[in-house]
């Protein structure tokens, strides 16, 4: 089994590759276009020059490799994607036997996290409109991380039920500290995935936004109800 998860950036996308990496059976990979995403549009990102110094810039080769040997002859493979990164022109035959997986959350609670790592951002930053797209184009399931944050066991053994995959309770716990299949921009964006051992509890009051920030919540909302409306 091939599984690509795709979500934006801010949603619990870290801690779902930690969960499916935590099985014995399966092998992960972190944001395989992210690389020749950057190196294609020019976007001074976080870390920009290391990302694509340390990872693979071909879109090709990236895509030969999704369908490639699975690291560590292990059964299965998660891949954890951003549907933005799959620009105009980047190959997507390599997803037509991946199970598809679109994770979804609130967008207010995506800005404010995603704001607190970045100075600035855009709704393309964020790929809710990417999202709702590629959902369109490949279909798939679609859960919450709100849900799963809410009950863990609960949703996971369903997302199992729904593709057809036993349940392994390591999939719950997991050591702190960072991963070796973590992407080189861990040092920036995963320090509160690197100190946790599971899925955090219920989030609270979705937050208030700052008046540029709210403009780009209304137009993330109907691409995220849209999907909301098909969720496990």
């Amino acid at each position: 089994m091939r599984i690509a998860m795709w979500s934006g950036p801010r949603n619990l996308s870290t801690a779902m590759m930690y969960a499916f990496g935590n099985r014995a059976d399966f092998a992960v990979w972190d944001e395989p276009f992210y690389a020749p995403y950057l190196k294609a549009t020019g976007l001074d990102h976080p870390m920009r020059d290391e990302i694509i110094a340390t990872h693979e810039t071909d879109p090709q080769i990236v895509a030969k490799r999704c369908i490639d040997t699975i690291p560590a002859q292990k059964p299965h493979l998660y891949m954890k994607h951003m549907p933005h990164h799959m620009i105009d022109g980047f190959p997507l035959d390599w997803a037509k036997d991946c199970v598809h997986v679109h994770l979804i959350r609130h967008p207010a609670r995506v800005i404010a996290s995603y704001g607190a790592k970045r100075d600035e951002m855009t709704l393309e930053d964020i790929g809710f409109q990417q999202q709702a797209a590629l959902y369109d184009k490949i279909g798939g399931l679609v859960i919450d991380s709100a849900d799963i944050r809410a009950d863990p066991e609960g949703m996971l053994r369903k997302l199992c039920d729904a593709i057809d995959l036993p349940f392994d309770p390591a999939m719950l716990h997991w050591n702190a500290g960072p991963r070796e299949a973590d992407g080189v921009w861990a040092k920036h964006w995963y320090n509160a995935v690197h100190r946790s051992t599971g899925f955090a509890g219920v989030e609270g009051p979705v937050p208030k936004l700052a008046t540029a920030q709210e403009k780009m919540r209304h137009l993330a909302m109907p691409h995220y109800e849209k999907l909301a409306k098909r969720k496990l």
